[in-house]
């Protein structure tokens, strides 16, 4: 029986709870197909850094190197001040553990509302492939003058080759085996570069020739579409169908990211992966710790349910995570009233549970 060790870290809020209705699916499904996961808890976020002043130390790193996956809940404290957290914990591990691919599905479940007139499941059905590791949030910049009326603030974008190149390898790759063609949902498997070569001359240049380079000599059967960022917000609301896979910077990725999950429903159902393709890859819900929904019993775990299907489909587990997700849709369709906390009709735990059970079956 092939087993995998698990570091689940629910963190603040209502992560603990969502967390904890990801574990129960994956439990039911690790029943049903035959593996095993060992799961071992941390306790990173919001409480601890009061208690101790630590976010996530370097010892913490080493460890966590040594695990198949990560699960995380929620980050963000009503203590804390923005920022330390965030930066503490989740971009110290995403760059600590070069997680250099944020995965981001962008699908609307079946009786999930959609707040864009005409669309349903077939019309939003794409995934956003986010560079991870470099652009404005490496840190590279400063103040002049800080505090008086001539402050300068400069905080520089920044890439080299090497991370355009493995990016784009993940991307063509996922294109490959993921894409609408793979799915018999489309005519061919397209791959899409977002930017704004027009302005970002530098950055996007780098992209762009990176990008037809690899296409040509690597991927010939694979499309290669380019559009401008502020376009493609236009056209997630306007035609979504048009995408398959869309690749793009960190700065660019984390805004449009963030509009395709209204658009499948919210953040109650949006689930991500940061992603090391040859080491320790964390999988969360995208929603926030929603604090004042704790301890409730209110909150959607859905987002983190899909957080844990995607772990499993990385892992290999692919027979579990589509079983999973079939299992979710069936909730979406069958079940739930609403995604909002406190709408859903059932409980936190109700939800997972009815998950699991068709998960078992």
């Amino acid at each position: 029986m092939k087993t995998y060790n698990i570091a689940v870290m629910g963190g603040d809020g209502t992560g603990p709870e969502v967390t904890a209705e990801a574990v129960k699916v994956l439990k039911a499904a690790e029943a049903k197909f035959g593996f095993k996961t060992d799961l071992t808890d941390f306790d990173f976020g919001g409480e601890r850094y009061k208690r101790t002043g630590e976010t996530l130390p370097d010892s913490a790193v080493e460890e966590l190197r040594k695990f198949d996956a990560i699960l995380l809940g929620a980050i963000g404290h009503p203590d804390v001040k923005p920022g330390i957290l965030e930066k503490g914990i989740l971009l110290k591990a995403r760059f600590d553990l070069d997680q250099y691919i944020n995965l981001r599905p962008v699908r609307l479940f079946p009786g999930v509302e959609c707040p864009l007139k005409g669309k349903g499941p077939k019309e939003i059905d794409y995934v956003v492939v986010r560079e991870n590791s470099g652009d404005a949030y490496t840190g590279t910049g400063g103040f002049t003058l800080k505090g008086t009326p001539n402050e300068v603030a400069v905080q520089s974008a920044v890439y080299n080759r090497f991370q355009v190149d493995r990016c784009l390898k993940y991307a063509f790759e996922y294109a490959k085996k993921h894409g609408k063609k793979a799915r018999g949902v489309g005519a061919e498997n397209t791959l899409a570069l977002v930017g704004k070569t027009n302005v970002l001359t530098f950055i996007y240049d780098l992209w762009e020739r990176a990008f037809h380079e690899m296409g040509k000599k690597e991927y010939p059967d694979i499309r290669r579409d380019y559009y401008h960022v502020d376009a493609t917000c236009m056209w997630m609301v306007k035609s979504p169908e048009w995408f398959d896979v869309l690749v793009t910077g960190n700065l660019f990725g984390d805004i449009i990211t963030d509009l395709g999950a209204i658009t499948q429903g919210g953040m109650g159902i949006a689930a991500g992966g940061n992603i090391n393709p040859k080491g320790v890859s964390m999988f969360e819900p995208i929603g926030g710790s929603a604090p004042k929904y704790t301890g409730m019993g209110v909150i959607n775990p859905l987002a983190a349910i899909c957080a844990a299907q995607m772990m499993l489909e990385t892992l290999g587990e692919e027979k579990a995570a589509k079983k999973i997700e079939d299992a979710v849709k069936f909730v979406t369709a069958n079940k739930m009233k609403s995604m909002a906390a406190g709408k859903m009709g059932y409980s936190t735990s109700q939800v997972g549970d009815l998950v699991a059970e068709k998960v078992a079956e």
